[in-house]
């Protein structure tokens, strides 16, 4: 994969000689830096997001909010250094991979995505950063793989990165303790495309970033690295996006708690809660339920359309048998544990339906729910 043009191009926008532009990934991996008219004053990049509940928006980040993004990344992993980019460009976590480096001067390092991620893919691109300094970005399923892989050069690629970002989506408990117990720097990361990526590390925001929770428990972010706004969407941009005593804010859909040190728990999305024949059931709770049952890897609930129940419970669960048999055993085991909050729907697969950038693809999932229970 060829970076340098994109690279060229980047670079002119963060330094006001060029316009604004949105990072496109060919069929053949090539990306591509497109030029775009924003009408937003010292605008550098537009990136898309992730779709996974909606229609992706193209949310403009200025060169003044990646700038404050860079400086604080480097502030809180103690230096600037050699970014290893695992991610799809075209979202905010691969951008903001070049963003780092261009900032810091470095050279970033390019994995070769075309047929996949692979962890023997992954330890080859690591072993050719030349800076002693190392970082690099990663979701949850990435991990996972890099640390189920047999190959010692994996575990010892993995071992030589300063820190290792992880967001996209929520870790377990066990992934993390098992990095940490291989002796990997994992920092987790929390924010969006809206907020130039994560900006709040291991549940603390970065510097410069401000976080408080609105009457209705939703997370709120503030401070220097939030987007001007959602291209050529201005009513979107003003039910996300407000400005009070200076600081300009952007309303999540996450609920979170506020610990008295200021750390930061996210407790799953606002609109995560299923209302089933009058019960109000958290598909949050009821994930993690499904996740604690030996044999489950994954899931994902939610719920979709019922005629005896106005909504009811479905679940995609990623499990380690998921031949008829095993769905059997699985099917019994979730019963006995959950209850009447047990699902009414379940799809076992092998594993969960992902997006590009390592998010779960949740309209689909949806989608396929929806049709297994047909209505009932």
């Amino acid at each position: 994969m060829d970076i340098d043009p994109v690279l060229k191009a980047l670079a002119a926008a963060l330094h006001g000689e060029g316009p604004a532009v949105e990072i496109v990934v060919g069929a053949d991996g090539q990306p591509t830096a497109v030029p775009v008219e924003t009408g937003v004053e010292d605008a550098a990049v537009v990136v898309r997001t992730s779709g996974s509940t909606g229609a992706p928006k193209a949310t403009v980040l200025t060169v003044d909010a990646l700038a404050a993004s860079s400086v604080a990344t480097a502030l809180a992993l103690r230096g600037e250094g050699q970014w290893l980019l695992a991610l799809p460009l075209q979202y905010v976590a691969g951008v903001q991979v070049l963003v780092r480096s261009l900032f810091g001067g470095t050279r970033p390092w390019v994995m070769d995505l075309t047929h996949g991620f692979t962890p023997e893919a992954f330890t080859a691109a690591a072993e050719e950063l030349t800076d002693k300094v190392r970082f690099t970005s990663l979701v949850p399923t990435q991990l996972q793989r890099l640390l189920e892989s047999p190959a010692p050069a994996t575990l010892a690629a993995l071992r030589r990165f300063n820190a290792i970002l992880l967001g996209g989506a929520p870790a377990s408990p066990e992934l993390l303790e098992a990095a940490r117990a291989a002796g990997v720097n994992i920092v987790t990361t929390y924010g969006s495309a809206e907020t130039c990526g994560g900006c709040v590390y291991d549940g603390r925001p970065l510097d410069g970033v401000e976080i408080r929770l609105g009457d209705d428990g939703r997370i709120l972010l503030g401070g220097d690295t939030v987007a001007a706004g959602y291209l050529d969407a201005p009513r979107a941009t003003a039910g996300a996006f407000f400005e009070e005593d200076g600081i300009r804010w952007y309303r999540t859909n996450d609920l979170g708690e506020l610990a008295a040190d200021g750390t930061l728990a996210v407790l799953g999305r606002a609109d995560d809660v299923i209302i089933t024949g009058g019960v109000k059931v958290s598909a949050a709770f009821i994930q993690a339920q499904l996740e604690a049952l030996d044999g489950v890897s994954a899931a994902f609930v939610a719920g979709v359309p019922s005629r005896e129940w106005g909504q009811a419970v479905a679940a995609y669960v990623a499990v380690a048998d998921p031949s008829p048999e095993g769905i059997e055993g699985f099917t019994a085991r979730r019963h006995a544990e959950l209850g009447a909050a047990a699902p009414k729907t379940v799809l076992a697969a092998d594993g969960l339906l992902m997006l590009a950038n390592g998010k779960p693809d949740r309209l689909a999932m949806i989608e396929l729910l929806s049709k297994l229970h047909q209505g009932q």
